[in-house]
């Protein structure tokens, strides 16, 4: 163990999944091992606890490392620093984020133009075209969709497990919160008041007679975009981007995750994993809460 009187300036978070079984003993003695951390702090009984450690040395562990040392668990752990832990700021992505789903492909799905949409990927993978780029191309896809259709594939979407208990703490404690998607301003405004977010930006959808026009109007909300949003949230708010917590899980959610203080891959693609060194993979929303030092019994349930 490291010396006890050092400055203990990082602090490793390891949650376990309750749906999956407990946090052992074994996974907490082996997470401690990792950093030489102090005694474990819990902050919910068999579910998470904090380990104080000293900071990082060059040449130290890193946060791959441990997180493939602890993956035979099931866990995740996520290090932080201690001070300024609780944010005063949250952004959120929505597809396959806040939803277990993509609006966009859905509709797409329901269009029956998947074939199109997989050709228009691939001319811009090889293109290596932009968000915007690709976004253009794929939005006369959705043209002729009704509201009540997109209602149904809403309705069909899942939510994130405990996605409001993470707004309402946070809210509860003075931040500012928003969904932030590249998707459609139909379905963040009613995401967004569902869930409680104090704020949505996404794209805004084109109608004619009740119907997609299958148009966008300018400009598209892409990666910068998202980042500049979490920027004018803090400068609202009165703080630095240190004080924002920013979670999402795709390539176009990298700018936001980056720019945030605190920002988490959320069950993310490759890409976005080999960016973001902060990453939830086998846990709930509960977790982004722990990475924050709240216990569970200050969480403000559903």
């Amino acid at each position: 163990m490291s010396d006890p009187s050092a400055p203990r300036s990082f602090v490793l978070t390891v949650v376990a999944n309750r749906e999956e079984g407990n946090l052992s003993k074994e996974a907490i003695d082996t997470a401690r091992h990792l950093v030489q951390g102090q005694s474990p702090v819990v902050l919910s009984e068999k579910e998470a606890v904090d380990i104080s450690c000293c900071l990082p040395a060059e040449n130290a562990i890193s946060p791959e490392t441990i997180r493939a040392t602890l993956a035979p668990f099931r866990v995740d752990a996520l290090l932080t620093r201690k001070r300024g832990r609780r944010k005063a700021v949250f952004t959120s992505d929505m597809d396959s984020t806040v939803l277990e789903g993509e609006t966009p492909d859905a509709i797409i799905a329901l269009r029956g133009r998947t074939a199109e949409l997989k050709e228009i990927v691939t001319d811009a993978r090889a293109k290596n075209a932009t968000f915007a780029e690709t976004m253009r191309r794929r939005i006369p896809l959705m043209a002729n969709t009704t509201e009540e259709e997109l209602q149904t594939i809403l309705d069909g979407l899942k939510r994130a497990d405990h996605i409001k208990e993470v707004v309402r703490t946070m809210k509860k404690n003075g931040a500012l919160t928003a969904l932030i998607s590249g998707g459609f301003d139909w379905f963040t405004d009613r995401v967004a008041q569902e869930i409680g977010f104090d704020y949505a930006f996404a794209n805004r959808l084109e109608w004619e007679t009740g119907k997609l026009k299958g148009s966008l109007f300018e400009p598209v909300l892409g990666p910068e975009n998202k980042a500049e949003s979490l920027l004018q949230l803090c400068k609202e708010r009165g703080v630095q981007t240190s004080a924002a917590l920013a979670v999402g899980d795709g390539n176009n959610d990298i700018a936001m995750l980056s720019t945030a203080g605190l920002g988490v891959a959320w069950y993310a693609d490759p890409k976005v994993k080999a960016v973001i060194s902060t990453q939830i993979n086998f846990t709930t929303m509960r977790t982004l809460l722990f990475a924050q030092g709240y216990p569970a019994s200050e969480f403000v349930s559903e």
